[in-house]
């Protein structure tokens, strides 16, 4: 099996170097940037695995690159690791918002860099082979794809693994620690405000087939996906 892809998107050399060196230790192929510029040249011509943004870059902002990214339907599958000192709630808030798939949080443990990675890959790349219907929504884990009304819909890879959990546990109610542990991994250090927000964009993908509704908030225990009306 082929080495995966992370492109590091970082503009101090010495930083990216030393991510670089610990990836490639860890397993991985590792391509550069110091700019979004380069890193859009860079996902174009090499289609990375994942991508390692850092927020701070000096063309325009590591955020914004993800937005334009996740705008972009030959890139909105991309996965995408924020890297930032911005340690306020408010910030990670809004790189998950603006379409990161993890937020970490310099300064960061080469133990914690490798686990957060593993743990995105392993989310956008699951897939069994069956097909699980509900409703009008239709999951295709072996082309890893939903249709609604046999129309597909795109998603990102955590809002496809968080959907996947969700058709195939209907009915029952889970409190964002247990989605985190099972869709996130319990070896993954994610605040539960994660699962809003993915919650969040996950209805808004599903809004336009009728289908956001599927997707239930119970008040004061979690969520569940369900069919039924409420």
């Amino acid at each position: 099996m082929s080495a995966k892809k992370i492109l590091i998107v970082e503009d101090e050399q010495p930083i990216r170097e030393m991510i670089a060196f610990l990836l490639s230790r860890a397993g991985y192929e590792t391509i550069e940037a110091r700019d979004s510029r380069e890193a859009r040249e860079q996902i174009a011509d090499n289609r990375p695995d994942l991508a390692l943004v850092d927020w701070m870059l000096p063309d325009i902002s590591g955020l914004e690159l993800t937005r334009m990214l996740k705008r972009d339907e030959d890139y909105e599958d991309l996965a995408v690791i924020m890297l930032t000192a911005r340690a306020e709630e408010r910030d990670k808030v809004s790189g998950l918002d603006g379409g990161a798939d993890d937020y970490i949080t310099k300064p960061f443990s080469p133990r914690e860099l490798v686990a957060r990675i593993q743990a995105v890959l392993r989310r956008a790349g699951s897939s069994s082979d069956e097909v699980v219907t509900a409703g009008v929504l239709q999951l295709d884990t072996a082309g890893h794809r939903v249709l609604a009304s046999g129309k597909e819909i795109r998603l990102g890879p955590t809002e496809y693994r968080l959907l996947q959990f969700l058709m195939t546990h209907p009915e029952r109610v889970y409190s964002r620690t247990q989605l985190l542990d099972r869709v996130w991994g319990a070896n993954v250090y994610v605040e539960e405000r994660t699962v809003d927000v993915h919650i969040r964009r996950l209805r808004k993908a599903l809004s336009d087939a009728g289908a956001d509704d599927y997707i239930q908030t119970v008040r004061g225990a979690g969520y569940r996906f369900s069919v039924k009306d409420v």
